[in-house]
C-alpha cells in the first residue's frame, strides 16, 4: 500500500511539473532565429543595428548561471518587438535580383580589367599603369611621368593612345560612372599657370578625361574629374620613390 501511495504521489507530481522554463527557452529559440537572419543580411545591416543585436546577445548569454538555471537572465521580447525585429531583418535581406545585378557588375568589371591588363602588357606599360578591382570598383592607376612632363598638365603625344584605348573599351560599359582624379606629391609648385599642386592635379585630371571623351559613343554625364593635390598620398613623401608613386592619375570605374 505504501508503494502504491508513493507511485500515486509521483504521478501526481509529474502531472503538475513546473513548465515555466519553457518561456525563456522559447525566447532563446527566437533569438537564435534572429541571429540566423542577421548573418544572412549582415552585408545590408548598418553598424547601429549590428551593435544593438550584439548587446542583446551579450545581455542574454552573460552571467554566472546557465539560462535554464537562471531564467531571469533572459529578457523576453514582447510579441510586437519580436515581429518588428524579424520583419526589419527580412526587409534588409538582398533580393535575388539585386544579388544577380551585383554579380553581373562584378563580372563586367573583371572583363574590363582583363582587357586593360592585356593592353598594358601588349604596350609594355606594366611599370607605368596598373589596375585594381575592389568592392565593385575598378581603379586604373597611371604614373604621372607616363602622361606629363614635370610641372605640366599637357598630355604627352605618345600617351594619347592610352586615353583613346580606355575610351574605346569603356564604350561597352556605358552605364558605369567614371571619375578621373589627379594627385601630386607635396613638393610646392608656384607658377603663373599653376599657383598650387591643387591647380596642377585638377588640370591634369581634366585634360586626361577630355581625351577619353573624344570617343563620341561615351556619355559625358557619367564622367567627372577632380584634383586632390598632395592630400591623398599612397606612399611617403620623404623619399624620391614615394613621391613618384604619389604623382599619379587615377581612373575609377564603378
Amino acid at each position: 500500500m505504501r508503494a502504491i501511495r508513493k507511485r500515486k504521489r509521483r504521478e501526481h507530481h509529474d502531472e503538475h511539473m513546473d513548465e515555466s522554463w519553457l518561456l525563456p527557452y522559447s525566447d532563446l529559440l527566437t533569438l537564435l532565429l534572429a541571429a540566423f537572419l542577421a548573418l544572412l543580411s549582415a552585408s545590408q545591416i548598418d553598424a547601429k543595428k549590428f551593435e544593438l543585436l550584439k548587446e542583446t546577445f551579450n545581455e542574454t548569454f552573460t552571467g554566472a548561471k546557465g539560462i535554464l538555471e537562471n531564467p531571469s537572465a533572459v529578457k523576453p521580447l514582447s510579441e510586437h518587438q519580436t515581429l518588428e525585429f524579424t520583419e526589419e531583418l527580412m526587409d534588409n535581406l538582398p533580393s535575388n535580383s539585386a544579388m544577380a545585378a551585383k554579380a553581373e557588375k562584378q563580372r563586367n568589371l573583371l572583363d574590363l580589367k582583363t582587357s586593360i591588363d592585356d593592353y598594358i602588357k601588349a604596350n609594355n606599360l606594366t611599370a607605368q599603369v596598373n589596375t585594381q578591382l575592389n568592392n565593385s570598383e575598378l581603379m586604373i592607376v597611371i604614373r604621372d611621368h607616363a602622361l606629363f612632363d614635370s610641372g605640366s598638365a599637357t598630355v604627352k603625344p605618345n600617351s594619347r593612345s592610352l586615353a583613346k584605348a580606355l575610351g574605346e573599351m569603356l564604350t561597352k560599359y556605358s552605364n558605369y560612372e567614371v571619375m578621373v582624379s589627379g594627385h601630386t606629391d607635396n613638393q610646392p609648385i608656384r607658377s603663373a599657370t599653376f599657383p598650387s599642386n591643387w591647380d596642377l592635379s585638377a588640370q591634369r585630371s581634366l585634360n586626361f578625361m577630355r581625351l577619353i571623351l573624344e570617343n563620341p559613343s561615351l556619355n559625358p554625364s557619367k564622367f567627372r574629374s577632380v584634383g586632390f593635390g598632395e592630400y591623398r598620398p599612397v606612399d611617403t613623401n620623404d623619399t624620391v620613390e614615394g613621391r613618384a608613386k604619389n604623382r599619379r592619375v587615377e581612373v575609377a570605374i564603378f
